[in-house]
């Protein structure tokens, strides 16, 4: 298809997103890292636990490891009347084994004592003379009891293949002894900033010139996606200098991104470029969105290649919708669970049918629920997105909200 068809035949996010997909596979590099280093990575292999969880049979309340047919029929009125023959306290072996008419006091957590097949609440008993207690109502068996395996089983598969690993799977792994887990490797995405009129951040620009804020913008984004983020410097509006920087960065790259020279103009030159990287080149260039509509989408040698708008909003949301989930598509991640939050919206929020918006949004709280009030502003403005607090997506065939309808935040 000839480079000028494609051109602003735009597609929805997730048509051209599938494009992309069809021509890549996740990757296939793992590594093996510490407990204490794979907070945020991705499963690789499933673990499986090497030991039942727990280990013992242990108490899930305060108060006294019985035989509960010792218990049957007790009442406030008719209580039960035990012996009691000792304490077991937590990390200690149980020395004594329980008889008929007996009770052992066990601490939450704490190990049965043999004879043992449930547990009475204190709250259910009290003193009865020297070494005695009343128990004011029955227990079935297994009652207040954790059993052995009952967690986890010796042998099964603890964590699933694409877990995105949080703070209670990592010590889901260590209760069960594992201190290392298999991991999918970050992929490697490179950032080319593109544009004559850039300098970097520490620079001081001049007159015409604007600090380059978007490939640490990005990558800051793609790092917290799981990826391993590099910036590879600026490239001048020329054809060969976009070319020769863009085929360096590309040559180690999982993934490359380059910002600006996706917009509609002579200068544009990062079509031609990405036609020299690999086949098949752009599959797409033009989403039904606002901002980013001039977006490019290609995989060469399957390997995607994306084309991000200059201005720092568009490059950043597109970023968000296009970029991160092909981060997770390499890393063969389960689908993210977003944060929303529904709100009232404040104020009409005007569109395109055929289009999808998506527009920054702070979020109140009122008498009467959550308030979501647009902040409107150009893609070139930065702060549009700091003073915000989530975002807005209006559908593609939506012809605009109106003020009072409840609408669904993307909370940041």
């Amino acid at each position: 298809m000839a480079q000028d068809s494609l051109f602003f035949t735009v597609k929805s996010v997730a048509d051209a997103l599938a494009l992309v997909r069809k021509e890549i596979a996740p990757l296939n590099r793992r590594e093996r890292v510490s407990i204490g280093a794979a907070a945020g990575r991705i499963v690789a292999i499933a673990p499986r636990s090497p030991v039942e969880l727990p280990n013992f049979r242990r108490s899930a309340m305060d108060g006294y490891a019985v035989n509960a047919s010792d218990t049957y029929g007790a009442s406030d009125s008719l209580p039960a009347y035990l012996n009691r023959i000792g304490e077991v306290r937590m990390g200690e072996r149980p020395t004594v084994v329980i008889g008929p008419g007996q009770a052992v006091e066990v601490a939450t957590g704490a190990m049965l004592p043999d004879g043992a097949d449930a547990v009475i609440m204190v709250e259910r008993t009290q003193p009865y003379g020297a070494g005695d207690i009343e128990v004011l109502a029955p227990v079935a068996p297994g009652e207040n009891v954790v059993q052995i395996g009952e967690d986890v089983g010796l042998g099964v598969p603890i964590l699933p293949v694409g877990r995105r690993l949080r703070p209670q799977d990592l010590g889901g792994l260590l209760a069960v002894g594992l201190t290392r887990v298999e991991v999918v490797a970050r992929p490697r995405v490179h950032i080319l900033s593109c544009g004559d009129e850039l300098v970097a951040p520490e620079e001081t620009p001049q007159l015409g010139q604007i600090r380059d804020i978007n490939a640490p913008m990005l990558a800051a984004l793609f790092n917290a996606a799981g990826a391993e983020a590099r910036l590879f410097g600026r490239a001048n509006d020329t054809f060969e200098d976009t070319l020769s920087k863009a085929q360096a960065a590309f040559a180690e790259a999982d993934l490359l991104v380059i910002s600006a020279g996706s917009s509609v103009s002579a200068r544009d030159l990062t079509s031609a470029v990405i036609a020299q990287l690999g086949e098949p080149g752009v599959l797409q260039h033009g989403l039904a969105v606002k901002p980013g509509k001039p977006t490019i989408l290609a995989v060469c040698n399957g390997r995607p290649v994306i084309g991000l708008p200059g201005n720092p909003v568009s490059a950043l949301l597109v970023a968000r919708q296009i970029v991160v989930p092909l981060i997770g598509h390499l890393l063969g991640a389960e689908p993210e669970i977003p944060m929303t939050r529904r709100a009232t919206l404040t104020q009409n929020v005007p569109s395109t049918t055929g289009r999808e918006d998506t527009v920054p949004v702070r979020l109140r709280q009122s008498a009467s629920g959550w308030q979501a009030e647009p902040v409107f502003g150009k893609s070139n403005l930065i702060y549009t997105l700091i003073n915000a607090d989530g975002l807005l997506v209006v559908p593609l065939n939506a012809n605009g909200l109106r003020a009072g309808v409840e609408v669904e935040v993307t909370v940041f």
